[in-house]
């Protein structure tokens, strides 16, 4: 990534079940000096959103209480235009992607493909 398309200092609520998966998409996150909130499901993570504080959402597709679908569809009834990223192991969640769902990325992924892919949700955020 050059320094023209890298996004620097968003603030980013990451929302997984899996505590070690969360850790180290926080760590990748904030090597790009991205502020990262963690939220272990999506009641968690919808009792931390508010409409203006995120400028993206990334979110788990399997998940207790709530599935990734099912809460980006709750932010974005919210924020309409709030990014939202899903990660899942299954090529079969691939449908929410136009039902609340920006971007999809599939696990196991290469950070590159992380970071591609949160700076293309970013790029019409001004810095």
């Amino acid at each position: 990534m050059t320094g023209q398309d890298r996004v620097v200092r968003k603030r980013i609520l990451l929302v997984d079940d899996q505590p070690e998966v969360r850790e180290t998409l926080k760590v990748l996150l904030e090597i790009d000096e991205h502020t990262v909130t963690e939220a272990a499901d999506g009641r968690q993570a919808l009792g931390l959103y508010q409409p203006g504080l995120y400028d993206l959402v990334i979110t788990d597709y399997a998940m207790p209480h709530m599935r990734g679908d099912e809460l980006a569809a709750r932010v974005k009834a919210m924020a309409p235009s709030q990014p939202v990223l899903m990660v899942t192991g299954s090529a079969e969640n691939s449908s929410g992607v136009g039902i609340g769902v920006d971007a999809i990325l599939y696990k196991p992924f290469r950070f590159d493909a992380l970071r591609q892919t949160v700076a293309q949700l970013l790029s019409a955020i001004p810095a």
